[in-house]
């Protein structure tokens, strides 16, 4: 079963969907050029902001919808 993240970056209204850390890893290192202490500080976290990144990065879990 695939443990999917949403992230939710600073300014923009819809999340960004990942099928797990490794690839949110991947967009945060790549795409948003975050440091590697910001992306540990948001996988451990949850959030992470300046100081440590030069946006409000927030990530959790999908929840699916309540029955």
């Amino acid at each position: 079963m695939i443990e999917w993240l949403d992230l939710r970056v600073e300014g923009d209204p819809h999340p960004r969907r990942f099928d797990g850390p490794a690839s949110l890893r991947a967009y945060l290192t790549r795409v948003e050029r975050l440091p590697e202490e910001a992306v540990r500080l948001l996988l451990e976290r949850g959030e992470v902001g300046p100081p440590d990144a030069r946006r409000v990065y927030r990530v959790a879990p999908l929840r699916p919808p309540a029955p």
